[in-house]
């Protein structure tokens, strides 16, 4: 009998636990979130928690933001199925905090109010460049939803031995459900508190997991990874780099792809950039960074004694068999060092996981589309507070729906890829613009526009004529074949395009930039002179 057989029947041996367990963490959150609810007054509350939160609150809410069922799930997956190139993703996921400590962090949280389009639109024409970060917003939102979504679907299937189609399209819609419920509730007040709880949650979780792997083993790494190589049959190849990114040429160019999209997408993700919003000063933010640099760095570190501890500890074809994709790895890891009880509990961290990133992804989306497009656009700046925040919790319905059904079709593709994807829109669409518009004072509405649309549309185009969606027997629609664009990634292509669009787009303007407005954004991004 296979291993995932074993996960399967013990898990549904302790099932009462497993519910039991999942009940909890969702009605505790829930609690928080209605006790956020009654908090949350003004459009200040709703989408900045009343910036009241400590640096180390929201270090610790960044990661929980931060470390998704990409890092728990699909890291540890990847790592398992491909061994040093699957680590890549830790690496990269990691060293691209820097660039968002280093160049965004705090002049973001000086220039802007609630979301990126406030420093865009702080020396752009409004309404343009509203609707154009609104629109990014949403997108890269939609496709780091998708990952989490199909996160879900794998790990409740797995908990309740559901194997039918309808059983986990079902848990894709009650997840959307639930992540529906916490933003249009809670708003940032709720969604920080159980991001959180989350973090909390999942680092003790993951170090109770690295200690246990790394106690079978004497504390010995060497023979972790000796062990890895020896179980997987592949030797000393699963230690180098080149088992999937160095096959062919492509594959070569589809790693520093990949590599481009990590470091630098991080700097340009709605959910991650309204972050910096809930702390009162810049300095606060700088903080929070700091410290989630330290959690998350520390974590990143664990997911790589995890998914060599699955590659050693596990049978490959189990791990296969339970997800194509490597999504079980860490569950089933789990169910091998601690028995049923330990599956429950790590998998309802798991699940804490999705719903506490969710929640912080759609409360990006909306927010966005309340603040941008609703308020700026559409009402030019007329809406009343509770209009705004009203328009944001129907958009969390609309986003969530359309995360719901995007989700029911990506729930056999690997999370970390999914994650990389929409990285790599973020970082081709969104972080061009961050720059010009902060450092560059001969930028321009046009450029904007250009750099943003041109961004948004290509590396979208390209992931969709990608073998990420037809081609092949992992893509989303595997019977088709109109993967004409060979890299699974599009940031190689899409990342370079959106800061060339962003500076022809300007150099081609008719418009003249005030420099009256630049020299303001200039110190108040520098000193945070005259920040809400």
């Amino acid at each position: 009998m296979s291993l995932h057989q074993l996960a399967v029947d013990s898990a549904s041996d302790h099932r009462p636990l497993i519910i039991t367990l999942f009940s909890v963490f969702v009605l505790a959150t829930l609690g928080i979130t209605v006790w956020a609810g009654r908090q949350t007054k003004d459009a200040t509350d709703f989408y900045a928690g009343g910036r009241s939160f400590s640096g180390f609150q929201n270090g610790l809410a960044i990661s929980g933001d931060y470390m998704s069922a990409a890092s728990f799930l699909g890291i540890a997956g990847a790592i398992a199925l491909a061994g040093y190139d699957g680590f890549l993703y830790s690496i990269g996921f990691l060293v691209a905090w820097l660039v968002a400590l280093l160049l965004v962090a705090e002049p973001l949280r000086n220039t802007g109010r609630y979301t990126m389009g406030d420093v865009l639109a702080f020396r752009m024409r409004q309404r343009p460049v509203r609707t154009a970060a609104g629109v990014s917003t949403i997108v890269v939102s939609i496709f780091y939803l998708l990952a989490q979504m199909a996160g879900a679907g794998v790990l409740v299937s797995l908990l309740l031995g559901i194997t039918s189609e309808a059983g986990k399209i079902l848990i894709v819609v009650l997840v959307g459900v639930v992540m529906i419920l916490y933003v249009s509730i809670g708003g940032m007040k709720g969604t920080t508190w159980v991001q959180m709880v989350k973090a909390v949650m999942l680092i003790a979780g993951a170090l109770l997991m690295t200690f246990l792997v790394l106690l079978k083993f004497d504390f010995n790494v060497s023979d972790l990874l000796g062990k890895a190589a020896e179980n997987t049959k592949l030797g000393h190849a699963f230690l180098e780099p080149g088992l999937k990114y160095g096959v062919t040429g492509t594959t070569k160019l589809d790693f520093i792809s990949l590599g481009l999209a990590l470091v630098l997408g991080t700097a340009g993700l709605p959910h991650i950039l309204i972050r910096f919003y809930t702390v009162p000063t810049a300095k606060a933010a700088r903080n929070s960074v700091n410290w989630a640099i330290g959690i998350i760095g520390a974590f990143y570190l664990m997911t790589i004694a995890l998914g060599f501890g699955a590659a050693a500890l596990l049978n490959k074809t189990d791990i296969t068999t339970s997800n194509k994709a490597g999504n079980t790895a860490a569950p089933l890891l789990a169910e091998e060092l601690g028995g049923p009880v330990l599956l429950a509990v790590i998998s309802a961290v798991a699940f804490a996981t999705i719903l506490a990133v969710v929640a912080g992804l759609t409360l990006a989306s909306s927010s966005s589309f309340a603040h941008d497009l609703y308020a700026n656009v559409i009402r030019k700046g007329e809406a009343t507070q509770e209009e705004e925040v009203r328009a944001a919790r129907w958009a969390t319905v609309g986003i969530g729906a359309v995360a719901v059904v995007l989700g029911v079709f990506s729930r056999d593709l690997n999370v970390a890829g999914l994650v990389a994807l929409a990285f790599a829109v973020a970082a081709s669409a969104n972080l061009p613009t961050i720059l010009y518009s902060l450092f560059w004072k001969r930028f321009t509405t046009q450029g904007a526009l250009w750099s943003i649309y041109g961004g948004l549309i290509s590396s979208v185009v390209l992931v969709l004529f990608s073998p990420v969606v037809s081609g092949k027997e992992s893509s989303m629609f595997k019977h088709a074949d109109f993967d004409w664009f060979p890299l699974e990634n599009p940031g190689l292509i899409s990342i370079p395009l959106g800061f060339l669009l962003g500076w022809v787009g300007s150099l081609l303007s008719k418009e003249k930039p005030d420099p009256d407005k630049y020299a303001e954004l200039e110190v108040r991004s520098l000193t945070g002179y005259g920040a809400h």
